[in-house]
């Protein structure tokens, strides 16, 4: 039998709420997420980070520009946030402090620096927050460089419907490729595909449905990105949706699914760690 191929399933948005923390946390605890990424400033995460220190996952920092938390300083809807980024009339000054008050929390409440930083609706990779990501993680963490998600979409089945597979390519073309350029020069690793993204607002498949397109096609060190919440505030965007995921990462199916594809959940951090061993 073929060696099982390795994945990364990152659960995006521990700290948003209760209900989110704690299927996080069951699902770490079960074996079927191999990291998460953290909302450092979200009120309640101080309290609800005790409970990641012990997992045995990757720990990141979700780098948010966009949700307003009760933080201070740079926070854009999203539409604005990218405008801006791409016309370059951002303050570098407010985007630093936004990176490193970011770290700062992450490290104060974890006790350690990040295995990886990626960016809540994917603003790490936009222009001018990724330049002056590069940079500071290079000085803050040279010695033990975090890998960073490349959101450039693996291949996608033609069972997906065409606007979920549409929405993955923009989420990708909203500066991955620059990201990754940046970060190779940097020395800075990543995974090497991107899959999970689907269109919360619109009609799409079962989220079973879609995640057996995902895998099946599913290359070593892809990244599925996963929104899971064991019980959602009825202010929590696409909480049906998060609930849902959750009931089939959590299930029997799921497990057997893995099996099926031959794959293997796996830390990216590890895999990466035992490459740079091996050269």
């Amino acid at each position: 039998m073929q060696p099982a191929t390795p994945i990364v399933i990152c659960a995006d948005d521990f700290g948003l709420e209760a209900g989110v923390d704690q299927a996080i946390v069951a699902l770490a605890e079960q074996a079927r997420i191999s990291a998460t990424g953290c909302l450092v400033q979200a009120p309640g995460f101080a309290l609800a980070a005790q409970a990641l220190k012990n997992l045995p996952i990757d720990l990141g920092l979700h780098l948010n520009l966009t949700e307003p938390l009760g933080q201070k300083g740079l926070c854009l809807p999203l539409p604005q946030l990218l405008f801006r980024a791409y016309a370059r009339t951002l303050s570098k000054q407010a985007i630093a402090e936004q990176i490193e008050t970011q770290l700062d929390l992450f490290e104060l409440h974890l006790g350690r620096s990040p295995d990886f930083i990626d960016g809540h609706l994917h603003v790490h990779q936009f222009p001018m927050i990724r330049e002056l990501l590069i940079q500071i993680v290079q000085r803050r963490y040279a010695q033990h460089l975090p890998w960073l998600r490349d959101t450039r979409p693996s291949p996608l089945s033609g069972h997906l419907p065409y606007m979920q597979r549409l929405k993955a390519w923009l989420i990708g073309a909203l500066g991955a490729k620059s990201l990754a350029r940046l970060a190779q020069r940097a020395g800075i690793q990543s995974n090497q595909a991107f899959a999970g993204a689907y269109d919360f607002d619109r009609p799409h498949p079962a989220y079973e449905t879609m995640l057996c397109a995902w895998l099946e096609q599913a290359d070593s060190n892809l990244l599925l990105m996963v929104h899971p919440a064991k019980h959602a505030s009825l202010g929590l965007a696409f909480g049906q949706d998060r609930i849902e995921e959750f009931r089939v990462l959590s299930s029997e199916r799921f497990g057997a699914l893995l099996v099926q594809y031959n794959l293997q959940i796996t830390r990216l951090s590890t895999r990466l760690a035992h490459r740079a061993h091996k050269t």
